[in-house]
């Protein structure tokens, strides 16, 4: 279905037309909106169902919410595009692999959640029909005795419905990823780490020059000292997507339906990239904004969909460790660490948190962003945070004591 927000970016409270129309009936599918609405007279009731009112941006909100998005009330293309995919139950259409243009929707979730119960390796459940989902499919195709065409139609729904999973509930990725962490061992040397410069989503463009020069300059801060740990470290941006690239066989998180069809968006651009360096991690440094100049704080992003019990677990464990190391040694509020579907997140293959530092429209936060040697202490903390990831616990020391000079002296020792 064609993307009505590629030709008007958004649409909120006030607007009218027949993309509200859609907007609300989405949300009426979901329960998410009354349709009392619709109980007046018919003129009113047409007139109702074509305007973007107070209920409509409620329960926009609510779904985003629920769906891992900025809960702003305002349907973007991030929005409309999860509407789009909560339409779809397994069973509804025929889903195949098809590269450059991955379907998407709650049904290929619901797939990649069934085979993972029956002990299938199903990669990331995100809800994209990629290459590691439709080896899944063919490998339990193989399992019952079925044509293994990787193509989930009716004979393969049929099978899935008959069978009762090994397991239910439980965290089969989580165990393959801690497994795999343990084995790419607690010397940084050699592994990549992806940083993205991602400024501020902000209108104010005195605002958001200052926002992209200062996580621009903590990029490079943070970048240095990875290099000195023996971290491979690329920057990257948005605006200016990164033209190197490495080759490599490199572990990653958990194999992610991960295609050539992402959006032309600044994040799709850098999550293309993370994925193309083979990166151990990445991470997207961002300020943020209010109306309220009186906000102010830190907090980390994870990939997951609460709304759906997913999550990635590395990239969960990462972001805690993150917002942990920057709230112990700033003076920075604790906002905690939350998971999103934002497409950077989803998008990546490997682990990847955005870290929000401060908000550029609070006086005592933009005091400190514009501080060299604040920024030097979150650089510092979100590179202590990527070797905390790697250390078995027992070797792992308490948040907040981990300097630099130990991670890069234990390098030479270890040489």
């Amino acid at each position: 279905m064609p993307d009505p927000t590629a030709s008007q970016p958004v649409f909120r409270h006030g607007d009218l037309g027949d993309v509200v129309a859609e907007i609300r009936d989405r949300l009426l599918q979901l329960g998410l909106l009354d349709d009392g609405d619709a109980a007046g007279a018919e003129a009113d009731a047409r007139q109702a169902a074509a305007t973007y009112d107070e209920d409509v941006e409620r329960a926009v909100r609510a779904f985003q919410q629920q769906r891992g998005l900025s809960a702003d009330g305002i349907v973007g293309r991030a929005t409309w595009r999860a509407l789009d995919e909560a339409r779809w139950r397994l069973g509804d259409r025929v889903l195949v692999h098809l590269p450059g243009n991955l379907q998407t929707g709650d049904d290929v979730l619901a797939l990649q959640r069934r085979l993972l119960d029956l002990g299938f390796k199903t990669g990331r459940v995100d809800g994209r029909f990629g290459a590691v989902t439709e080896d899944a499919v063919r490998d339990f195709q193989r399992n019952i005795g079925i044509p293994p065409d990787g193509t989930c139609g009716p004979a393969t729904l049929k099978a899935l419905s008959r069978l009762a999973p090994m397991v239910q509930g439980g965290k089969p990725n989580a165990m393959r990823s801690e497994e795999r962490i343990r084995r790419e061992g607690p010397q940084l040397t050699g592994k990549i780490v992806v940083i993205d410069a991602a400024g501020a989503d902000v209108a104010d463009p005195a605002l958001r020059t200052l926002a992209q020069r200062v996580t621009t300059d903590l990029a490079r801060r943070v970048e240095g000292r990875l290099v000195a740990t023996g971290v491979q470290a690329y920057l990257t941006s948005p605006q200016a997507p990164a033209s190197q690239t490495t080759e490599g066989d490199v572990d990653t998180d958990v194999d992610t339906d991960v295609d050539t069809d992402v959006d032309n968006d600044g994040a799709s651009r850098v999550a293309d990239f993370a994925n193309r360096t083979a990166a151990h991690l990445c991470v997207s440094l961002q300020v943020d904004a209010s109306e309220n100049t009186g906000t102010r704080g830190v907090s980390t992003y994870y990939y997951g969909i609460e709304a759906h019990g997913v999550a990635s677990w590395v990239g969960e464990r990462f972001a805690g460790l993150v917002q942990r190391e920057i709230v112990a040694r700033t003076d920075l509020p604790d906002l905690r660490s939350h998971a999103r579907s934002w497409d950077l997140l989803r998008q990546t293959q490997m682990p990847a948190v955005c870290v929000e530092v401060g908000y550029v429209t609070n006086p005592e936060d933009a005091a400190r962003l514009a501080d060299p040697a604040f920024r030097d202490v979150v650089a510092e903390a979100i590179v202590v945070a990527v070797q905390r990831l790697y250390l078995a616990p027992e070797s792992d020391p308490h948040t907040g004591v981990l300097r630099i000079d130990q991670i890069a002296a234990a390098r030479h020792q270890s040489r």
